[in-house]
């Protein structure tokens, strides 16, 4: 992917983010991008603490893709995928994962906020342990401030 396709991708995937929010969800947000780098396959947002944007969006791409056209597919996601959303990607065979912000951000925003308590396991070190690479870009610096302002007040609020 480009940049100018990166930065694309995560301004959509908060746009999706920042309607969970306005349906009282967490916001997060995620794309499923085809092979292509333009074509926006699918999008999600986040539906509850189990049911993360990411991990929705990969059982979906893997319920409706082989995994032949996933390894060729994007996963972009407005922050860091947990370890729970990683290995889904990973056992889904999407190859490629784009994030905006990390989950050191995340803490950083909710703290030990009882609907979100983030794990310190870079989605990177979950993907070394697979036995397929699984291409990782981000955070990206410069959308970080963006990917952070629809989680600015949420947390505090709820």
């Amino acid at each position: 992917m480009t940049d100018d396709q990166v930065a694309r991708h995560l301004r959509r995937a908060n746009e999706v983010a920042r309607r969970a929010a306005g349906m009282g969800r967490h916001p997060f947000g995620a794309l499923l991008v085809a092979p292509d780098g333009e074509t926006v396959l699918a999008e999600q947002g986040n539906i509850d603490t189990v049911n993360h944007a990411e991990s929705t969006l990969a059982r979906h791409a893997a319920s409706n893709y082989p995994g032949t056209y996933l390894r060729d597919c994007t996963l972009v996601t407005t922050f860091e995928p947990c370890a729970m959303c990683a290995g889904t990607v990973y056992w889904a065979g999407i190859g490629r994962v784009v994030y905006g912000a990390s989950e050191e951000s995340l803490l950083a925003l909710t703290g030990s906020h009882e609907e979100n308590p983030t794990l310190s396991l870079p989605c990177r070190e979950v993907f070394a342990r697979g036995q397929r690479p699984i291409d990782v870009i981000g955070p990206v610096d410069s959308l970080v401030d963006v990917m952070v302002e629809p989680h600015l007040g949420f947390w505090s609020a709820r």
